[in-house]
Formats: C-alpha cells, sequence, structure tokens
C-alpha cells in the first residue's frame, strides 16, 4: 500500500507540474512574441530616419526618465535582480514586468546596445510570479513558476529551448542545479519556444559546421577556451568598473543618460553603426563567413557598458553573443583556423565564461551548429568556465562549487561576496608553481640587493 501511495504522490506531482509549466510556457511565449515584434517594429522606425544618431541621447534621456520618476522602486528589470528574487524567494510585481517589457523597448531601439533576453526572462518571471499569486501558491512553488518562466524567457528569445531551459536552471547556482525544477523548466522552454516560433518569430539560421579533427585542432581549441575565459574575466570586470564610474558621476540620472547617448551616437559617427543595437544580424555573417575589423569586440563592449550602466535599459547577453563571435573570427585569424567555425566557438565560449553556464552553452552550441562542432565547443567553454573564476556577469549568482582543490573558498556565497584562498596542496601541482614563484621572488631580492650595494660601492668611489 505504502507502494501505491508513493507513485500515487508523485504522479500527482509530475501532473500539477505539467499543467502549470505549460501555462507558464504558453505564457512565456507571448509575451515574448509581443516584445521581440514590438521591438522589431520599434526597430524598423527608428533607423528609417535620416537623423537617428541625434536621437539617441533623446532617447536615453526618456528612459533614465521613466525609471527615475515612473519606476523608481519596481527594480526587477535585470537578470541579476530576478536571480536574487529568485534567491530570496520575493514575488515580482506587474509594474516590475511593464518596466522590464517596454524600457529596453526604448533602448534598444534608439540605438542602446543591449540585448532582448533580459526583458523576456524578466517578464517570463514576472508573469509566473503574478500568476503564482492568482493561484494562491506557496512561497516554493512560486520560486519554481518563476524559475521557469526564466527558462520559458529563454528559451523563446532565442529559439534554443533546451539550453533555454538549463540556462534558467544553471544560471541560479554555478554548480548546482535544482533538479525539481528540472522538468517543468524543460516543458516550460519547450512549449514557449513553440508558441512564438508558431506566432512568427524568426530565429538564428541552423549552421552546420563539420571540422576536421587533428592533434593541432584539438590543441588551438584548447588554447581558445583559454583565451576566450581571459576574454570573459576583461569583460566582467569591465562591467564592474564601468559600473563604479557611473555611481561617482553625481548628476541627475536622465541628464547623465542623455550624455551617454550623445557619446554613444559620437562613437558610432567614428566607427560603425553596426555596434548599435542588438547586432545579431552581424552575428549570423560573421558566422557565414564575413569579417569585420580586429577590435569589433572591444568596440560592441565599450559600447554595451555604456548603455547599461550609465541609463540604458535591456540585457548583456545578447552584446556577450557579439563580443564572443567578433572575437572568435579574430583569434581564427592568428590561429590559422576557419574564422566562422573559431566564432561560433568564441560566441559559445564567452557565454559559458561570462554567465557560469557552462551546460547550457554547450547544449546551445549543438542546437545552433550541430553536434560535430558543439563537442570542441564545449571543451572550449567548459575551460572558459573555469578560468573566469569566481566572479560573474551576475553577481547574485552563488557559487556552490570550488573550481580548483588550491583554491578555498566560503560554499553557498554570491559570486560578489567570495572572498578567494589560495591554499595548495601538498600533493599539487600548485605547490611546485607557487614555490618556483617564490624562489623567482627571492632571486629578485638578491638581485636588487647585489645592484644597491654596487651602486654604493660606486658612489664611495666617486
Amino acid at each position: 500500500m505504502s507502494k501505491v501511495s508513493e507513485r500515487t504522490v508523485l504522479i500527482t506531482n509530475i501532473v500539477k507540474w505539467v499543467i502549470l509549466s505549460i501555462i507558464i510556457g504558453i505564457l512565456g511565449g507571448l509575451t515574448t512574441t509581443a516584445f521581440l515584434k514590438l521591438l522589431e517594429y520599434s526597430i524598423g522606425v527608428s533607423r528609417k530616419n535620416p537623423y537617428f544618431l541625434f536621437f539617441i541621447p533623446i532617447f536615453f534621456f526618456i528612459n533614465a526618465l521613466l525609471v527615475y520618476y515612473l519606476w523608481p522602486k519596481d527594480d526587477i528589470d535585470t537578470t541579476d535582480k530576478v536571480i536574487k528574487a529568485v534567491h530570496e524567494n520575493k514575488s515580482i510585481s506587474w509594474k516590475s514586468g511593464l518596466k522590464a517589457f517596454f524600457l529596453p523597448i526604448i533602448t534598444i531601439s534608439g540605438g542602446g546596445s543591449a540585448g532582448k533576453e533580459a526583458p523576456a526572462a524578466d517578464v517570463g518571471a514576472a508573469s509566473a510570479s503574478v500568476f503564482s499569486k492568482l493561484l494562491r501558491l506557496n512561497r516554493e512553488d512560486r520560486r519554481k513558476l518563476m524559475i521557469c518562466g526564466v527558462s520559458a524567457g529563454f528559451a523563446s528569445v532565442f529559439g534554443t529551448p533546451i539550453a533555454g531551459a538549463i540556462f534558467g536552471v544553471e544560471v541560479l547556482f554555478v554548480g548546482g542545479i535544482l533538479y525539481e525544477v528540472l522538468l517543468p523548466s524543460f516543458i516550460a522552454g519547450i512549449v514557449s519556444y513553440q508558441v512564438s516560433n508558431a506566432l512568427g518569430i524568426h530565429y538564428f539560421t541552423r549552421l552546420e559546421f563539420f571540422p576536421e579533427f587533428s592533434n593541432t585542432f584539438f590543441l588551438k581549441i584548447i588554447f581558445a577556451g583559454i583565451i576566450f575565459g581571459l576574454l570573459s574575466y576583461f569583460i566582467i570586470e569591465t562591467f564592474k568598473f564601468s559600473k563604479i564610474i557611473s555611481n561617482r558621476i553625481k548628476i541627475w540620472p536622465p541628464l547623465k543618460a542623455f550624455f551617454a547617448g550623445a557619446l554613444i551616437a559620437s562613437l558610432a559617427y567614428l566607427f560603425s553603426t553596426i555596434y548599435l543595437g542588438l547586432g545579431l544580424e552581424y552575428v549570423e555573417s560573421i558566422l557565414e563567413g564575413m569579417k569585420l575589423v580586429w577590435y569589433a569586440f572591444l568596440l560592441k563592449l565599450l559600447f554595451t557598458v555604456i548603455t547599461l550602466n550609465f541609463g540604458g535599459s535591456g540585457g548583456s547577453i545578447t552584446p556577450i553573443i557579439f563580443i564572443g563571435a567578433a572575437a572568435g573570427m579574430t583569434l581564427g585569424s592568428l590561429l590559422g583556423l576557419d574564422s566562422a567555425t573559431s566564432a561560433a566557438i568564441g560566441l559559445i565560449s564567452v557565454l559559458a565564461g561570462a554567465t557560469n553556464t557552462p551546460i547550457a552553452a554547450s547544449i546551445m552550441a549543438i542546437e545552433l551548429f550541430g553536434t560535430q562542432l558543439g563537442a570542441y565547443a564545449a571543451i572550449s567553454a567548459v575551460i572558459s568556465f573555469l578560468v573566469t573564476g569566481y566572479r560573474s556577469l551576475y553577481p547574485s549568482q552563488i557559487f556552490k562549487i570550488s573550481k580548483s582543490p588550491s583554491i578555498d573558498i566560503v560554499k553557498g556565497k554570491k559570486a560578489s561576496n567570495i572572498k578567494i584562498v589560495i591554499k595548495p596542496k601538498k600533493s599539487s601541482e600548485m605547490k611546485y608553481i607557487i614555490g618556483a614563484i617564490n624562489k623567482k621572488e627571492k632571486i629578485v631580492k638578491k638581485i636588487k640587493s647585489k645592484r644597491k650595494k654596487l651602486k654604493e660601492e660606486i658612489i664611495k668611489d666617486i
């Protein structure tokens, strides 16, 4: 009888979450479709204006003005804040959902370099939160539904249902996946994607890559993973630094946003307008073999940090995709790899490193580029994830693992609060590395000491 009861409980729970996740998937698909279509229309209207660059500061000013006066308290408008809300099990208001829906449209259509994924995920989470209130679900069920909303948003906005579903779960805890939310997240992601696809949303053209395996190629992929990890580290630190600079500029926020828009317009005039807005059409071109200037990834990063930290609204993943593809294109030229293949690996690896989501990124590689490239992209993505260390684009991410046995951290802390202590074990290779560094430092000190004595003797002789 106990076995029957156990199965009954399990099956009832499955049925419950299948129904709930389908509803969240439908809501996610509908809201993402509405957002993407309105965004596409707005971009089309604004870009047709021959004086578009002159209007960028005005768009930024309007965006910041609305935040300052209309939505001063409803601040759940970024993926990091949604992650924080999920961890703290806080509800998200419908006002925050409206803010996350409309403000990125103003920013992106107005020329700001921002992403479309955060609005889709944020609105998905807000819809799930409001829906859970209507059903009077308990706090834990509401939390699960919000995670499903995030997964639904990511899946439908990029057209990668499995990767999107995994991303919504993996992004919360580095090194820990909530298996109890895996089924509803998958269902919500797949349903959301199918709804958006049925309503006419177009996604990346699926590109099949067929790289030829060789020892040299494999070594290049490993080296590329290290470079992409260092780039991910640089991206995260650049976001942090620009945020600090923005906080130190104590002027009226709408005016600060106006000046930021003017700077972006000036940079676009000096370099190119391809760094404005989403830029996904250029990502597709890079993946098809088009070449940009070697420093295109640095320019896109500059446009993005100015946009997101000085008054604009939107996500960071879409720009990260551009940055990764452009960096991969450049690195491919240096390593003698096919530029399109290297761009695809760069896109996946930088995404994995910057967001600490190697599993979701690896699955995305398979969904977008096929199984043959996916295997190599996964290796590069995991290396990038490890090299990035204990930092993230999302400071509210919680680390449940240590990325090296020679590094001690307090697990369960947010990325923004982690303190790193290097403690090499006796059997660790780090013992020899640190020993060599210490030996080098001693030699340098001896050389400096001898130089100082020699100078003193020369001065005495004179």
